[in-house]
């Protein structure tokens, strides 16, 4: 699955477009690398995501094309939430 759909699907960033602006500026890695909104999202991947001053690093935990409100937190595990200071 892309990753910018993957974003959307899961809630984490609420527009795709949206979502593909961000990992065009470079702010989203796929296990360590530098990731672009077409890059191959699979189970298990460890992404990380700079949103301002907050570094969320979070584990794909399963993939769905279609997914509920409710049930978008379960595609995901958050590994770590910190304040970046400059």
């Amino acid at each position: 699955m892309r990753l910018d759909k993957f974003l959307k699907i899961s809630r984490l960033i609420k527009r795709r477009t949206l979502a593909k602006e961000i990992a065009d500026q470079g702010r989203i890695s796929i296990n360590g690398n530098t990731a672009k909104a077409a890059s191959t999202v699979a189970v298990g991947d460890i992404l990380t995501i700079r949103f301002g001053q907050k570094l969320l690093t979070i584990e794909v935990a399963s993939l769905r094309e279609i997914v509920k409100k409710d049930e978008a937190v379960q595609l995901y595990t958050i590994k770590k939430e910190e304040q970046i200071t400059q």
